[in-house]
Formats: structure tokens, C-alpha cells, sequence
């Protein structure tokens, strides 16, 4: 409880033995490694997720539960005896550099919060995080989903699921593998290369010998003159953060399949149908505020209850997941304890997602401490605390309520001894 709270109200320290400083953490930073490596989050009597559900927010418009799954590395490129270590991506602002390091790479499930306004901070409640490995990165976020759905305590086991990823998502093995959750819609973004095609028209009676046809016409993403015309289509304006107009523009796309796998396992992609959405943003004189379009894929048997608003508004939550892990990893220290055991460091991942959602828990109790020259953001004048706002005031916070960890009870010789020491 003492690394907790002196991880939520840390400001100073930028190393994890540095916390052992924090006028919350009592002990001195002995203690602060024995407690890593006796915290067992899998010997608890309920998990993270359980933990959160009292405290999940409402429904994203009422009808959906907003989940994001993402991978982030753990870089460990010094640590050489550290096992199962591994080529993880880093990336790197000088050009031409290999974005490539050493260490492990960790499966993250949020809930994203939903937002009032663009002014509200990002907030992810988390919910499941694994160590993963690099010839199963997907089978560890389908089994963190089929744990999270599976649950009878928690919400997401009956109402409706949005799962956002990126492109690497797409992967038809990782769709399929959900397909028989009923209650979840995959939304992950496609690459703009890829093929796809129409479901196969009508067979002809009585059918010619041979195979019926899977395939209809094809699709490619990077050649317009292959689009068909779309199946739907929307386009309104909005006003960014900066006060400035676009435009968006939404075409969709209905039952579209891809190319089915050989291996490692057979996959008939022609029995999974998706719809495939098109969003170009212009700017006020019409031209395309980014470079290359936003391609998205919406699997799932409930997909046609998304309109094409709520799927772009959706996917723009996406982004608070890279808000969540820079966070973790500047304020929460998530990729700083340097340890030569494995378990250690999985112990600790698990002790920073649990100060994550001891700081959403104390936002309700929160006072707003903006720097100088921060007092005139709009965040600010609208008081939205942010997660960095909360770890600010999380020590007045813990003056106010307390905390529940035990007195420290020194175990060295008591005072008296060193009385009766001292010479007449």
C-alpha cells in the first residue's frame, strides 16, 4: 500500500528506487523491492477487472462499452541475462534508424471513458494486462477478451462491446477467433495495400460441376478505379480543438470478404463478411487535412446497429490508448524497474495498472493544481482533471482519508538498548 500510494502521488522520482523517498512510503527502499516480488496478482481473490467494475463509467452513448487493446514494448536492451528476452519495436526520431530494441512487449485492454467534449482529458480504466510473446502477440489479446466476455461479474459478458485496434488487428486469424462472440463488434484500421472483394454472386440452377464461386469482384484499396460505388455514405463538419472547421466524409462499404489463409490454419474468409469504411478529413478550403486516407474494418454480427457517425467518432478514441501508455511510462514509471527476473517485472506492470485505477478512483475527490503557465488552458478554466492533475493532489488526498497500511515498527535494537550502553 505504501508503494501505491507513493507511486499515485510520485512527482520527483524518476527511477522506481527513487519512490522509496516519497514522504508516503515509510520503509526505507528495501522494502520497496520485497514488495514487488511478493505482490501475486494471480493468487488474488478477484482480478484487475473485477476490481474496476465498481467504478466503470456509463456506457459510451448509452449502447456500447468502448474496449482497446494495444500492444507496448518493455525495452531491456542491457538486461542480457534476462530470459525470454526479445526484438521489440522502439521507435526513433532519427531517420533511417531502425526502430528496434530488446526486451518484451506486454498485451494492454482498457475501457476508454467516454468524453463530453474535446476540452475532457483521455481516461482508460484497465482492465487486463499480459506478457506476450512474439509468435502469439494476437492469441494473448484474444484470450484477454475471451476472459473480459466470459465473465458473468462483469458488464461486457452481456451487453454490447466495441473493440478498437489498429492495423495490427486486421489480421483475419485474430477476427475469426472472436466471430462467435455475438456481443462484440471489431473495429481495427486496414492497411492501405490490401485487397478484398464482394461476396460471390448468386449460383446459377442447376450449378455447373465444379466448385460454386467465393469471390466477386475485387477491391483494391490503392487503385480507386477498382471501387465500387458505395453502399452508403455521410459526410458533416466539426470543430477541432483549435476552433478551426472540417469536413468528414464516410463511405461504407457492405459485405466485403478477404482472401482466405492456408497457414498455420485453414480459413474461409468468404463465410465472415465486413463492412469496410472510407474517412477523408478536408480542411476549410476543401483539401485533405492528412496524407493518406483512414481505412476501417466492422466485423461482427451486430456491426449494422454502428451508423457511419458513430463508427468515425468511435475510432477517435483509439488514440487515447498512446495517451494511456505515455502516461504510464512518464508518471507511473511503467517501463523504468530494471530487474533481471521476468516475474518481477510482469509483478511490477501489474502494481502500475493498479495505481492507474487508484488515481480514476480519487478523481471524484481531486482538487484541480495547475502549473503557472497552465491556468489558462481550456482544460483547466473547464476544471476536467486529468491523470496528471490527480497525481498532483494525491497526497492531500491521502492526508485527508488516510491510508490503510500498518505503522512501521522498526526492527533494530529498541532505544533502551543503546541508553543502557552509554557509560555512567
Amino acid at each position: 500500500m505504501d508503494l501505491l500510494d507513493a507511486l499515485c502521488g510520485n512527482s520527483l522520482a524518476r527511477s522506481v528506487v527513487e519512490l522509496s523517498l516519497n514522504p508516503g512510503f515509510q520503509r526505507d527502499y528495501n522494502s520497496l523491492y520485497k514488495a514487488i516480488s511478493e505482490h501475486h496478482p494471480e493468487q488474488a481473490l478477484i482480478n484487475l477487472a473485477e476490481l474496476a467494475a465498481p467504478h466503470l463509467p456509463s456506457p459510451w452513448k448509452g449502447k456500447f462499452w468502448l474496449l482497446g487493446t494495444d500492444i507496448t514494448a518493455y525495452p531491456r536492451p542491457y538486461a542480457f541475462k534476462l530470459s525470454e528476452r526479445e526484438a521489440v519495436y522502439k521507435p526513433s526520431p532519427i531517420q533511417g534508424q531502425i526502430p528496434v530494441s530488446y526486451g518484451h512487449d506486454f498485451s494492454q485492454v482498457n475501457l476508454l471513458a467516454p468524453r463530453n467534449s474535446r476540452q475532457e482529458p483521455a481516461w482508460n480504466i484497465p482492465l487486463s494486462g499480459q506478457r506476450t510473446r512474439r509468435k502469439n502477440r494476437l492469441q494473448t489479446a484474444i484470450s484477454q477478451m475471451r476472459g473480459l466476455l466470459g465473465n458473468p461479474r462483469l458488464p461486457f459478458s452481456q451487453d454490447l462491446c466495441l473493440l478498437l485496434g489498429d492495423s495490427d488487428y486486421s489480421n483475419p486469424a485474430f477476427l475469426v477467433a472472436l466471430d462467435d462472440q455475438t456481443n462484440l463488434i471489431r473495429l481495427t484500421r486496414s492497411r492501405g495495400n490490401r485487397v478484398y472483394y464482394s461476396v460471390a454472386p448468386e449460383p446459377i440452377t442447376p450449378r455447373r460441376r465444379g466448385r460454386p464461386r467465393q469471390k466477386g469482384k475485387k477491391m483494391k484499396l490503392n487503385d480507386s478505379s477498382t471501387w465500387p460505388q458505395p453502399d452508403a455514405a455521410v459526410s458533416f463538419s466539426q470543430t477541432n480543438r483549435k476552433g478551426k472547421t472540417q469536413w468528414v466524409e464516410v463511405q461504407a462499404w457492405q459485405k466485403l470478404i478477404m482472401p482466405g489463409k492456408r497457414k498455420p490454419l485453414k480459413l474461409s474468409m468468404h463465410q465472415h463478411p465486413f463492412t469496410l469504411v472510407l474517412i477523408t478529413v478536408y480542411n476549410d478550403r476543401h483539401e485533405p487535412l492528412y496524407p493518406k486516407p483512414l481505412w476501417l474494418i466492422v466485423m461482427g454480427v451486430e456491426r449494422n446497429r454502428l451508423t457511419l457517425t458513430e463508427i468515425y467518432e468511435a475510432f477517435t478514441y483509439r488514440s487515447s490508448l498512446e495517451q494511456f501508455f505515455r502516461f504510464a511510462k512518464q508518471n507511473l514509471l511503467l517501463d523504468k524497474f530494471q530487474t533481471c527476473e521476468t516475474e518481477h517485472e510482469e509483478h511490477w506492470w501489474q502494481i502500475v495498472l493498479l495505481a492507474y485505477l487508484q488515481l480514476w478512483v480519487a478523481k471524484e475527490h481531486a482538487s484541480c493544481l495547475p502549473r503557472p503557465w497552465e491556468k489558462h488552458l481550456p482544460q483547466v478554466r473547464g476544471q476536467h482533471l486529468s491523470p496528471t492533475m490527480v497525481q498532483r493532489s494525491f497526497a492531500g488526498i491521502i492526508r485527508q482519508f488516510g491510508t490503510p497500511s500498518k505503522t512501521l515498527k522498526p526492527h533494530n535494537k529498541s532505544p533502551d538498548w543503546y541508553s543502557s550502553q552509554v557509560p555512567v
